[in-house]
């Protein structure tokens, strides 16, 4: 998440990043992030020792109690928003505490356990880190600011699916309505190979709006056609759910890797 945060701060300009617009807007933007995944461990405390993934989180082991956590989440969203105020601008602020109330509120409370579609409609708080960063440096919202944002939302159903998909009987016990429990792992692998095709197609807009070259571009189709033969391989074996899930992370960050690569190594013409 901050990779893509420090990369869109480095993408927004071709001039030197002010350094304390990249370490401390970078610290807010953690710190908020680390408080919306604390208010998540407290909302989901008790499905959180259902689930193996999760029963060795803090809470479920009566290490950490509700007062605690909640202070720690204060604490954290307070500094965060101190350090984005002071260091970088409003907006970047305002959009960081959205991302903040995206996650823990509208994900968490209102999504995650009323519908299939939570990860897709809540994927915007996680798909928020590079315009956030961008934002922080420039202090409005650009064309490349938005086509990062919308990367990583296109990008984030065909990323978790295939992880619900393995462990889709911890979100049956805990009565979490993830689209493997509601609507099988035959539709669900459909819809990962549809998304992955539509995130391909969206990881070729940076080269036709100007954001990036033509090493980008090269990069960007080998590593889509690569996810997109994951999820075709696991539309016809659910053994390959946690193999299309470490592509889906390494495809992403080849992408912000090559996004960078080409903005600092190619030249700007005009």
């Amino acid at each position: 998440m901050m990779f893509t945060a420090v990369a869109g701060m480095l993408l927004s300009t071709h001039a030197a990043v002010p350094w304390r617009v990249l370490v401390f807007g970078s610290l807010g933007i953690a710190s908020l992030a680390a408080a919306a995944a604390a208010v998540n461990h407290l909302v989901d405390r008790r499905i959180d020792g259902l689930m193996a993934r999760t029963r060795a989180r803090p809470m479920p082991r009566g290490v950490l109690g509700v007062p605690e956590v909640a202070a720690f989440a204060a604490l954290l969203a307070t500094a965060g928003t101190a350090l984005l105020l002071t260091f970088t601008n409003l907006l970047c602020t305002l959009l960081t505490l959205a991302s903040l109330l995206g996650y823990a509120v509208v994900y968490s409370v209102l999504l995650k356990h009323r519908t299939p579609q939570n990860i897709v409609i809540g994927g915007a708080a996680g798909a928020a880190p590079p315009l956030l960063g961008w934002v922080a440096v420039t202090g409005q919202i650009d064309a490349g600011a938005l086509l990062l944002f919308l990367m990583i939302f296109i990008w984030t159903p065909p990323h978790f699916w295939p992880l619900a998909i393995h462990r889709r009987a911890d979100y049956a016990r805990a009565e979490v309505p993830m689209l493997p429990v509601t609507h099988g792992v035959a539709f669900t692998s459909s819809r990962i190979l549809a998304y992955a095709i539509a995130f391909w197609a969206v990881s070729l807009l940076p080269y036709l709006i100007g954001l990036s070259g033509g090493l980008y571009l090269a990069g960007a189709v080998l590593l889509g056609a690569r996810f997109v033969g994951f999820a075709w391989r696991l539309r016809r074996d659910e053994r390959w759910a946690m193999p299309t899930f470490h592509c889906s992370i390494s495809t992403l960050f080849g992408l912000f890797v090559l996004l960078l690569a080409d903005h600092y190594l190619i030249v700007p013409t005009g």
